[in-house]
């Protein structure tokens, strides 16, 4: 298979962009990411993807548990700021309008909605691991058209 003509191909799939965030001792981590999905309404279960190596997949690795806020068209700014490489943890939300899950997790303000997860299970997939999640609390935000990246570009529904 060629690795090119693949992750071409597979840039014009669009995608909704949504934030992940862990408390990992007395810091927040957060990131895009644009591979979730929804699994199961019963029991409610979904999956996120992340890469293996990263900072993110080993906190929620350690920690269980992860909030999932689903970003508006109008959050681009949001998943542009997150995405930036080798981002410090000190002070990753300041200036970030948030609320707090049971579990100490940040569900981003003005989100289409958000989601406190808990890890099940986790299953290595290539170079990246698949957390399967209960959900455990699902909240309606105000934003009423979700981001979404389509070929290396953002916009809204």
């Amino acid at each position: 298979m060629d690795v090119e003509n693949y992750r071409r191909l597979s840039e014009d799939i669009a995608s909704a962009i949504a934030l992940v965030s862990m408390r990992v001792g007395r810091w927040d981590l957060v990131t895009p990411i644009d591979s979730f999905l929804d699994v199961s309404y019963d029991p409610p279960t979904m999956a996120v993807s992340l890469y293996s190596l990263s900072r993110a997949a080993e906190a929620l690795d350690e920690t269980g548990v992860c909030a999932l806020s689903v970003l508006g068209a109008e959050q681009q700014g949001l998943a542009e700021r997150f995405g930036e490489p080798g981002l410090p943890l000190q002070g990753m939300l300041e200036g970030v309008a948030h609320q707090r899950d049971e579990w100490g997790n940040a569900h981003i303000d003005g989100s289409l909605a958000t989601f406190s997860l808990e890890v099940e299970s986790s299953h290595e997939a290539a170079t990246h691991t698949l957390f399967v999640c209960r959900v455990r609390e699902a909240w309606q935000g105000p934003a009423r058209s979700a981001l979404v990246r389509f070929s290396r570009r953002y916009s809204g529904l």
